[in-house]
């Protein structure tokens, strides 16, 4: 069971069969009575068990197993193993969790006839590692995790939607740890966020198009294929947010879209962001959640043609920044203190702060939201935190970077 062959065995699979022949080999090998893999929904309020090929029908809606209150739910928080035992005569339950960079995959449940030794549990956290590696090489190539992940029917804007969305809505770097999460409305409003690491800086986008279901959707999806496009084209933000405001204008038949693009150095940890008529970010310091006041400029697609500031940002080691959509801020949910929510949760890794500022205001909007409620939550450690020593290739940084947020780095 070394991480090599447990990925050699599943690249010799078929897509749709690597995991069952990574379960097969721990069941050979530990002895199991059974092993599984539970892939996260889409908004992480739940997991899909994920047997055997032959076994799943995927011409059903996925059977949703609620996370909250659960030891799944412990796992994918902790992002360490929990092991249930109860007593002689039982199978003990072993539950690891399935993550890459920050991103909660899923997770990896075993039942054995004997309480695990120390070898068998890292034997159990390296092959439920390499089952995060088996999605992520896999999944582009069948539909049956997407499937896993829809527990409820999607419509063709959500749909749309999901699709503008980065396929891994966390990550974790030396010098951050970004997350992103959304809760789509009834009607379906048009938010999107993006996220991308390039080798001297990390980029961030929070957009929100005008209007509901496909209409939003399509126009979403022309200011998000307009930023990436001049963001892969090597474009600063002036210029990421001139072709966005373009595209709207030309193609968005009247339409337009708020947005906010944010840009942080690596090296130096200098930040610069535009704000396109947005909502304005929040940024938590020393456990003390303040607004951050921008200069504003017109949103993507309202006429006359006008240029975008590049403002600074003041960000320091050890701050959380929160950038948002107004479904955050909507009037059903006017009663919820988002910046002490914030200050609150700022102990949870920031894919389990955005969760749990979605789940706040879901709840507050008693299950209905009217406009699309879009977090990214991202903590920032350092740009020191990069730099390694030329002859030995050491981190020069401690292992844990210090943080107001608290700790941030627990998942792979």
């Amino acid at each position: 069971m070394t991480l090599a062959g447990t990925l050699e065995a599943a690249e010799t699979a078929a897509p749709v069969e690597s995991l069952d022949v990574v379960a097969h080999m721990l069941k050979e090998h530990l002895g199991a009575a059974s092993v599984s893999f539970l892939i996260t929904d889409f908004n992480g309020s739940s997991v899909v068990r994920l047997g055997a090929a032959g076994s799943v029908e995927t011409g059903e809606s996925a059977r949703r197993i609620p996370l909250r209150g659960t030891l799944y739910d412990d796992v994918i928080r902790s992002q360490r193993p929990g092991v249930q035992d109860q007593g002689e005569g039982a199978l003990v339950r072993i539950v690891a969790p399935v993550t890459n960079r920050g991103d909660a995959i899923g997770l990896l449940e075993l039942f054995l006839p004997t309480a695990p030794d120390v070898e068998t549990m890292r034997e159990i956290g390296e092959t439920a590692h390499a089952l995060a590696y088996i999605v992520i090489a896999n999944r582009s190539f069948t539909d049956v995790y997407q499937w896993g992940r829809r527990t409820v029917p999607l419509s063709l804007a959500a749909e749309i939607q999901h699709r503008l969305l980065p396929v891994s809505l966390a990550c974790e770097a030396a010098q951050f740890a970004v997350a992103g999460a959304l809760e789509p409305a009834d009607h379906v409003g048009g938010d999107t966020f993006d996220y991308v690491i390039d080798r001297d800086s990390v980029q961030l986008s929070v957009t929100d198009a005008m209007g509901h279901d496909v209409a939003a959707a399509l126009l979403a999806t022309l200011v998000v294929g307009a930023l990436r496009r001049a963001r892969r084209g090597g474009a600063g933000l002036e210029e990421q947010a001139r072709q966005g405001d373009q595209a709207v204008r030309e193609h968005g038949m009247a339409g337009y879209v708020t947005g906010q693009l944010l840009r942080i150095s690596l090296l130096d940890g200098e930040a610069h962001f535009i704000n396109a008529g947005h909502p304005w970010p929040l940024r938590m310091r020393d456990g003390k959640v303040q607004q951050i006041v921008p200069k504003v400029d017109l949103p993507f697609g309202v006429r006359p043609t006008h240029p975008y500031r590049l403002q600074s940002l003041d960000l320091r080691p050890g701050d959380r920044l929160v950038m948002l959509t107004d479904g955050m801020l909507e009037r059903n949910a006017n009663s919820l203190d988002l910046s002490a929510l914030i200050a609150d949760t700022r102990a949870l890794h920031p894919r389990e702060a955005a969760r749990t500022l979605i789940g706040a205001i879901v709840d507050a909007s008693h299950g209905h939201l009217e406009d699309d409620a879009t977090v990214m939550c991202l903590d920032w450690h350092g740009a020191e935190y990069a730099q390694r020593d030329a002859a030995t290739g050491a981190n020069l940084a401690d292992a844990s970077p210090p943080s107001s947020t608290g700790p941030t780095t627990a998942g792979r």
